[in-house]
């Protein structure tokens, strides 16, 4: 998929949500077509809730070969079963992507493995719905075990409960995460459904960018206010043109001189980092006298009024350090959360 685009950043997938007639699908194509590397519209829609619109199916497979052959480019949609994949190969299309719903069941993926099994279609792989790394990691190594082809990571953000900013929490740290288990594998960002929303979807591929993923995948359509399905995160192809032309495209890798130049501030921070571990190894030989003393009296584990003058009187230090107290207030729930580990070992041994 990226080999006639190996110095290229980001790759651009865009086109609906959903293809919903014929029309739709060749107006928004040609609207794109000088700016965009694929053409992506999904044709089985695999909806939360039932008696929502689920999807032209097959009849769309013949719009996006119109997009291939007439408008010039080349075309993908989601597979989440063999039947999907067997007429994604009979029709020539360009790519697939396995989505977030199906990646959750590894039943689900090796059924599309077997399906795609000698094949060279380009597959993009979207996280599961929840945040599970190994289960992503584990239906990229599926799909690569059974095709020739090339396999690349969608990141759509993780399911969460409740009010929130983003309609999927964006979790970098498991793309991340990702990326250092698996760094052959070029990784890709869906900001339609991680945001949610129009108005987030220029920072959040700028984030994509600057964390040095290889392409974006919008969706983007010609009406998106009436549109069938996600109609909130859709945007216009001209507002998907000048979103990618505002964006900061940076340098992934560092050249030698730049690495020289770089090289004394990061032994100075590698420096402060074993600090760190010292530190913390300390603060650790304190929570373990701590709890001996507790199980000497009776005491237990959790001292909420402790906790709560941690987070009061911390909360002063990063104001005055320049801190955010979000950061803080993180770092210090995880040194929390070991050191009540380490006292429950004690009262339990």
């Amino acid at each position: 998929m990226t080999k006639n685009l190996k110095n290229i950043r980001p790759i651009v997938i865009a086109g609906p949500c959903s293809a919903e007639t014929r029309e739709q699908v060749i107006s928004t194509a040609h609207s794109l077509k000088d700016h965009v590397h694929f053409f992506r519209a999904g044709l089985w829609k695999p909806r939360t809730r039932p008696n929502s619109f689920e999807g032209v199916g097959e009849e769309g497979l013949q719009w996006l070969v119109e997009v291939q052959q007439d408008v010039g480019i080349p075309i993908m949609t989601e597979v989440a079963d063999a039947k999907h994949v067997e007429l994604a190969l009979e029709k020539g299309l360009d790519a697939v992507w396995i989505g977030a719903r199906t990646t959750v069941s590894p039943f689900a993926v090796q059924t599309i493995a077997d399906a795609l099994r000698g094949t060279e279609i380009p597959v993009l792989v979207k996280n599961p719905m929840h945040a599970d790394l190994k289960l992503w990691m584990g239906a990229i190594e599926r799909i690569n075990n059974a095709t020739n082809a090339e396999v690349y990571a969608l990141h759509r953000g993780f399911s969460s409960y409740g009010l929130k900013k983003y309609r999927n929490a964006p979790m970098w740290e498991i793309p991340i995460g990702l990326k250092a288990e698996m760094p052959e594998i070029k990784l890709f960002c869906d900001p339609s459904h991680i945001s949610g929303k129009r108005a987030l979807l220029q920072s959040i591929s700028q984030k994509a960018m600057d964390l040095g993923m290889s392409g974006l995948m919008i969706e983007s359509h010609h009406n998106p206010n009436n549109a069938l399905s996600d109609s909130e995160q859709q945007i216009l192809p001209a507002d998907l043109i000048s979103l990618l032309d505002n964006l900061k495209i940076r340098d992934v890798t560092l050249d030698k001189s730049q690495v020289s130049d770089i090289r004394d501030l990061r032994i100075k921070m590698d420096s402060i980092d074993e600090q760190l571990v010292e530190l913390l190894c300390g603060r650790m030989n304190i929570a373990r006298a701590i709890g001996d003393y507790k199980k000497e009296h009776g005491l237990t584990v959790l001292q909420l009024s402790r906790w709560h003058e941690i987070i009061k009187t911390r909360k002063v230090w990063s104001e005055e350090m320049g801190l955010e107290e979000e950061f803080l207030k993180l770092v210090l729930e995880q040194v929390h959360k070991e050191s009540i580990r380490i006292q429950t070992e004690i009262l339990n041994s």
